[in-house]
């Protein structure tokens, strides 16, 4: 006999949300697996229903002139109900199916509040 989890079930990558759903596209309370790609990445737009747009900067080394330049990429993901991310967020997501044209990744975690 295996215990279930009331606030949903393990994934591995994150503790699963207080708040519940019954979306079908919910890693936690739903059937989508999360496999392959974790990043992490901030909350530019949440104007889409069911998905955010996250930024994620990084700093790349220029071998000519030896010097750093800053990069960003925007990726679009899906965002379950329970978690719920808003703009401003530091948030963390991992790949999934695809689920719409452009979204093949799903909000696993909220890491940081966003700063007034």
């Amino acid at each position: 006999m295996s215990k279930t989890n009331p606030r949903g079930r393990d994934i591995g990558f994150a503790p699963a949300p207080k708040s519940t759903c019954s979306d079908v596209h919910c890693p936690f309370h739903g059937n989508l697996s999360i496999r392959g790609k974790t990043l992490t990445g901030t909350v530019v737009s949440d104007k889409n229903h069911y998905s955010v747009t996250i930024q994620r900067s990084m700093l790349v080394l220029d071998k000519k002139y030896n010097r750093y330049l800053r990069k960003t990429s925007k990726v679009s993901a899906y965002n379950p109900p329970c978690i719920d991310a808003r703009v401003g967020q530091r948030i963390k997501i991992g790949e999934c199916r695809k689920i719409a044209k452009t979204i093949a990744f799903c909000v696993i975690e909220v890491l940081e509040e966003a700063k007034e």
